[in-house]
């Protein structure tokens, strides 16, 4: 890489973002996600040995592919010896790997990275009881007893409910025991954020995604998969076309099950996909003729409080990454914000509105601004669209970048939260 070279993003694709349980529900998260990836080297036209490393992001993996990104990249047709590895920092997984592809061109240790991410929960590891499971590694690998009366002092102290309940993936904080929409109900709360205020912003959502999809807008985006059983697949099908507030009024609290405002209309919903972005070194992209959408301006990742900050991570990252790229509040021509609930985003835009939160927990002197709805997530977001945890930073880096061109707007924002009480900001520039 020169010195003073910038990290361009030449494209990225999409696999359509299915509800889990759907026409994936035969895939594993490699076979959804290759796709993504040839489709992003087809869209490009790159030679298949000009990528120098391939990173995804990916949550719950299956242990059979724990470094799914070496698998995703040979299912793929890449030659084997470019090297992939797999990063997990829950929703904003896919962020972060994009953030490694440009620090290893940054480093001088890259010049061509495909960076995404993964997820699927049509078929998610589910244990058996950890007195089963230490049962059968007795039996097995650690004590091996031989006979059948060694064989059966292994059950002393089992009960046939080890035999039979069986562990459900974790959906809690590993470290409050919460559950994400529990965060959420609490967090509407303090901020005194109304259920219509959440279901206006969902409805919303699902309305903006239904007209990108009817305008042909996302199907630049998205690359059709072929499931095992020869479905084609071709558009996302979680949005719905027609969603109202009255509608989603009538549904029930999904956590807070007495006087919660969560619900499963104005949540996002569990989902199955692949997203790939094709970075590269501006002089790379020069020499071989591409022009980029945009180019990485700069980014930040910040932690903050579990209990009453768990969804906030945009509200903390994107002033730190302004500040990084040395930009102002009124810089930033597009917004593309993970939609994890309509009570995550009604919080963001209040607590970046609102003096108080950004004198006391930003240290800023003042507000830093009121985000415009008509310049944040125009094509959906993740409560419509779906959000694949590992996926998700990679569509919004593909549509920021896509809306950067289309509008001519300069800066554009991507922003996350995440489970662990993380954020993630990355600024894009137009090319």
């Amino acid at each position: 890489m020169a010195k003073g070279d910038r990290i361009a993003i030449i494209d990225g694709c999409r696999t359509p973002f299915l509800r889990s349980g759907t026409e994936y529900r035969e895939m594993m998260a490699y076979e959804i996600c290759r796709h993504a990836v040839k489709g992003l080297i087809a869209k490009t036209g790159i030679p298949n040995d000009l990528v120098d490393h391939v990173i995804m992001g990916g949550v719950a993996n299956d242990i059979a592919t724990t470094n799914v990104a070496r698998e995703i990249m040979l299912a793929a047709g890449l030659p084997y010896t470019i090297p992939a590895y797999t990063c997990t920092v829950a929703c904003i997984s896919a962020n972060a790997a994009i953030i490694s592809g440009a620090n290893l061109i940054v480093n001088g240790n890259a010049n061509c990275i495909v960076a995404g991410g993964v997820e699927t929960f049509s078929d998610p590891d589910i244990k058996i009881s950890k007195n089963y499971r230490r049962f059968i590694l007795d039996l097995t690998m650690f004590k091996r007893p031989k006979g059948i009366i060694g064989k059966l002092k292994l059950l002393k102290g089992m009960s046939l409910k080890d035999f039979i309940v069986q562990e459900k993936p974790a959906i809690g904080e590993f470290s409050t025991k919460m559950r994400m929409g529990d965060t959420a109900d609490r967090l509407a709360k303090r901020l005194g954020i109304t259920k219509r205020q959440q279901d206006e912003f969902a409805a919303l959502s699902h309305n903006r995604a239904a007209a990108a999809w009817e305008k042909g807008i996302l199907k630049k985006e998205v690359i059709p998969v072929v499931t095992p059983q020869g479905k084609l697949v071709e558009k996302d099908n979680g949005f719905r076309k027609g969603t109202t507030v009255e509608k989603l009024e009538q549904l029930k609290p999904a956590f807070d099950r007495r006087y919660g405002t969560v619900t499963a209309g104005n949540s996002s919903f569990l989902t199955d996909g692949g997203a790939a972005v094709l970075l590269m070194s501006e002089t790379l992209a020069k020499k071989i003729g591409l022009k980029p959408l945009a180019y990485i301006k700069s980014y930040a990742f910040t932690a903050q409080d579990l209990w009453e900050e768990l969804l906030l991570g945009p509200s903390f990252a994107i002033p730190k990454a302004l500040a990084m790229g040395k930009l102002k509040f009124k810089d930033i021509g597009v917004w593309e914000i993970h939609e994890a609930f309509g009570a995550q985003m009604v919080a963001v835009i209040k607590t970046l509105a609102s003096d108080s939160f950004c004198k006391d927990r930003l240290g800023l002197a003042g507000k830093l601004g009121e985000i415009p709805i008509d310049a944040l997530n125009v094509y959906g977001g993740s409560l419509s669209l779906g959000h694949p945890f590992g996926a998700t930073g990679a569509r919004l880096v593909t549509t920021c970048a896509n809306r950067l061109q289309e509008t001519g707007k300069r800066y554009g924002v991507v922003a996350g939260c995440a489970a662990g009480a993380v954020g993630n900001a990355i600024i894009l520039e137009r090319a």
